[in-house]
């Protein structure tokens, strides 16, 4: 007698596979398309369908067990129940499907499969029952397996749709499960088969079949079960269990008639009908709408658990030879386990690296914190060479806890990010930005030439300066040279903090910044659009004075000449600073005392006294003729002849009365053309040099401005008389 004659007398009708379910209710769906009375009376034949399904099942089971009906009865239960039930079970994975469109091609890939296996159970029944000789592979052996394509491919479709976002260290461990236990299936029931087959080559090819498909089936359950968890809900925890006994069933059979010990009328011919009833169940019963799918945490151990099952699969078959079948599960299970381990250390190193740079970076503005700092400076000063040394520069910001205070901590927040990337792109090229915490920013650059490293400092000082109505950000800073003044990393930013602070100290809380912010102030208020040109006027004589070799000691005099070299004008009557056209002779003479203005001024406050002097120059012209003193060449203190290079451009970038606003060539070509009569030939190259190396210093040109108020070269009368000058 045939395997499938065997399991068909023994009650064991179609196969129970099954996927994904929802409810009665789903059938109320507008893709449905029917109205509400006839989707509940609809849901309601659904649910008697399976009762009778459920009731087809116990009747079986109680006549199975304990043979309580006629034999004719008994005998139809026999060749007809199995396949009912799983035909009840195809049709209610249709509606299933009809009432799910996201998942409709694998609820009805169960149904064929449902459906395949009634045929071949109901074929059996009708055509080959009462034949003395069974012909064998047959037409309902080709049914039976027909069942495991498209059951296959059932599993498959839903497991990927309701699992899409499982992790791939889950799905491996899915595998290593599935082949493990497919292993496993294949030294039990394959190896029995195997065995005991005899025949043709196609009844052997056929008789091998059904413990391959029942194999590679359980091999799918047990991969879902790990993915989705144990705990899992929905259709899931139908399916499962319904694949499960359907599958032991199928196997612990094969088994039996291979071995010659099946006996008719056992439990186990109770197995397949439940498993169709279990999959109609998983189709009818309600879900959530959006299952979760949750691995559960005993699943972690998946790997080690299955993977020594396939491990001692192949120490057995160095005792017991097994199947080249299990064989080839087993190792693939083992293979699949070293993929795992590559794919941890993978996610591992990955995590390692971003728990690194979460460590070593500030979340604000994405630049290195200080514990990245002290172990940048701890490898670069194990191989520094004094020869090519580098520069250390701490920074903490002014005014940022008034600005905070005022605008509030998301302001503040957004303020440092936005001081971060302008020091960073400042930095850039020439070493790495960080922030060390709160409002204190460093740098760490290489030191090539005095003049290159001063010059990077002022940029610096700039990036991290900001003026606003009603706010002024600025910074002080200390640096240390490495490793010529320090070779360890805390007496590096211990010398760098105390020169920081003792800039501080001399900067913005000193007399001379207190004297020079309050005059800067008044200018303000006299005209606040002054105070844009006199920044700009600022940050580009740093930048000059820098590239001049200008000691940093002596820089802050050069920002607050630039910032006060106009403050004389506030004794400028409104009628003549403010005069949109040319101003006449007596106009002129009184406009050009705002210089000696200035100086008296400035020179109120003793700490200003250098910055008073310089102020007093800013308008000699280097070949003599300039005013108040007529000074020539070296005569004109250093810091006034940046100035009025730096005032000059500023002007000429801004439109006047008389004259157009010039473009940045365009002002460069006329600082040329005036070196060496208005103007310091090298302070004007070292000019263009700053400007080149910073292109982003270039002022926009700026809207009307009265003539007499302009800041430009000496300031010249708009008329005839006076166009030999610089024509600002």
């Amino acid at each position: 007698m045939t395997l499938n004659h065997l399991k068909l007398q023994a009650g064991a009708g179609a196969s129970p596979f099954r996927r994904r379910s929802r409810t009665p209710a789903l059938l109320t769906t507008p893709s449905s398309g029917t109205t509400a009375s006839s989707a509940t009376i609809f849901a309601s034949w659904a649910g008697l369908l399976v009762a009778a399904m459920a009731g087809t099942v116990l009747l079986y089971g109680v006549d199975t067990l304990f043979h309580p009906l006629p034999q004719t009865i008994s005998e139809l239960f026999q060749k007809f129940a199995t396949g009912s039930v799983f035909f009840g079970a195809a049709i209610l994975c249709v509606l299933k499907g009809q009432a799910s469109p996201e998942e409709r091609l694998p609820w009805w890939s169960f149904a064929l499969g449902m459906a395949l296996w009634a045929t071949a159970v109901w074929y059996y029944a009708a055509v080959l029952w009462e034949r003395a000789e069974v012909p064998y592979p047959s037409l309902a052996d080709g049914f039976w397996l027909a069942f495991f394509p498209p059951s296959y491919a059932a599993l498959y479709l839903l497991l990927r749709k309701r699992a899409a976002s499982v992790p791939r260290g889950v799905w491996l461990d899915a595998l290593v499960a599935g082949l493990g236990v497919g292993g496993a299936a294949a030294a039990v029931a394959f190896q029995s088969v195997l065995a005991n087959t005899t025949g043709t080559a196609l009844a052997t090819a056929t008789n091998l079949a059904y413990p391959v498909g029942d194999i590679g089936l359980l091999a799918l359950v047990v991969t879902a079960i790990t993915v989705t968890g144990w705990k899992a809900s929905g259709a899931w925890r139908w399916i499962a269990p319904a694949l499960l006994i359907f599958v032991v069933a199928d196997c612990i059979f094969l088994v039996q008639v291979a071995q010659g010990t099946y006996t008719r009328g056992g439990i186990l011919d109770l197995g397949w009908p439940v498993a169709a009833l279990l999959v109609g169940l998983a189709a009818w019963r309600p879900e959530p709408r959006l299952p979760s799918v949750v691995r559960a945490g005993a699943l972690n151990i998946v790997p080690a658990v299955f993977g020594s099952g396939a491990l001692a699969l192949l120490v057995t078959d160095h005792f017991v030879p097994l199947n080249p079948l299990a064989l080839g599960l087993a190792t693939a299970s083992i293979l699949v386990i070293l993929a795992r381990l590559y794919l941890t250390v993978l996610d591992n190193t990955r995590l390692l690296a971003e728990s690194r740079h979460e460590a070593m970076t500030d979340s604000l503005t994405g630049l290195g914190n200080r514990r990245q700092l002290s172990a940048d400076l701890a490898k670069h000063l194990d191989v520094l060479d004094p020869e090519r040394p580098l520069m250390l520069t701490l920074f903490d910001l002014d005014g940022f806890k008034q600005y905070n205070d005022t605008f509030g901590h998301v302001a503040g927040d957004q303020l440092l990010g936005r001081l971060g990337a302008r020091l960073s792109a400042v930095v850039e090229g020439h070493g790495v930005a960080y922030r060390t915490g709160g409002d204190e920013f460093c740098a760490l650059w290489n030191r090539s030439e005095t003049g290159e490293a001063s010059a990077i400092t002022v940029d610096a000082v700039a990036a991290l300066s900001e003026r606003g109505e009603g706010f002024t950000i600025g910074c002080s800073y200390g640096s240390v040279l490495l490793p010529n003044e320090a070779t360890d990393p805390i007496e590096a930013e211990r010398i760098a903090d105390v020169r920081m602070y003792a800039r501080k100290g001399s900067g913005r809380t000193s007399a001379g910044r207190q004297s020079s912010d309050v005059l800067l102030r008044a200018l303000t208020e006299r005209n606040s659009d002054l105070v844009v040109h006199l920044g700009g006027v600022a940050e580009l004589a740093c930048a000059t004075a820098a590239r001049l070799g200008v000691p940093e000691e002596d820089m802050e005099a050069v920002r607050q000449t630039a910032l006060l070299h106009d403050v004389g004008k506030v004794a400028i009557p409104d009628e003549i600073l403010s005069k949109p056209g040319s101003l006449d002779d007596p106009e002129w003479e009184f406009m050009k005392r705002h210089t000696l203005i200035g100086e008296r001024i400035i020179s109120a406050a003793p700490a200003l006294a250098v910055v008073a002097r310089s102020v007093r120059s800013t308008h000699e012209r280097y070949a003599g003729g300039g005013y108040p003193d007529g000074l020539v060449g070296d005569e004109i203190p250093l810091i006034a002849r940046i100035v009025a290079v730096c005032d000059a451009y500023d002007a000429m970038l801004t439109k006047r009365p008389y004259q157009h606003a010039r473009s940045r060539s365009g002002a460069i070509t006329e600082l040329r053309r005036c070196s060496g009569t208005q103007f310091d030939p090298a302070v004007v190259e070292a000019f263009v040099d700053a400007l080149e190396a910073s292109p982003a210093r270039e002022m926009p040109a700026r809207g009307y401005a009265p003539a007499s108020q302009a800041a430009g070269g000496p300031l010249t009368r708009p008329r005839p008389a006076n166009r030999e000058r610089m024509a600002v």
